[in-house]
């Protein structure tokens, strides 16, 4: 098992905590879900590597909370046909690799469905960045 390098805009498979389930108690997420890696910063003299996801649902957001992934990239990814948007009001943070990592189904070792293009990558950043109030941040143990 080769854990891949958790560079911004690489979509992994995740067990996604959203933000009403964390308020309502719950520590795990509900199913494992595509996510975008969004920022990997290693700190502490331990030098773990700390993560920040933002997920995809098919679950339309609305145009101020979510971007639509163009079906180009979906087929690039190996995502199904059904449209889809990466969340752009929470995020999830992470000791990297965590235990919500998972193998993507039918291809035990892989973790990674590989990367979302730049622009896509960009427009994702300026989004969360420029988001007044800030994204919800949801910390994973």
């Amino acid at each position: 098992m080769t854990l891949p390098v958790p560079t911004p805009g690489l979509v992994i498979r995740y067990a996604y905590l959203w933000r009403n389930e964390f308020d309502s108690g719950s520590e795990d997420g509900r199913k494992y879900r595509p996510a975008v890696v969004v920022n990997a910063v290693v700190t502490g003299a331990d030098g773990r590597t700390r993560v920040v996801v933002s997920p995809i649902t098919h679950r339309n957001p609305g145009p101020e909370r979510g971007l639509l992934i163009p079906p180009a990239v979906k087929a690039h990814l190996g995502l199904d046909d059904d449209r889809s948007w990466i969340v752009t009001d929470e995020v999830n943070v992470f000791v990297w690799p965590g235990v919500d990592l998972a193998a993507l189904p039918g291809r035990p070792g892989r973790y990674a469905y590989g990367k979302i293009p730049a622009k896509l990558f960009l427009e994702l950043r300026n989004r969360l960045l420029s988001s007044n109030p800030p994204p919800a941040a949801v910390p994973r143990t």
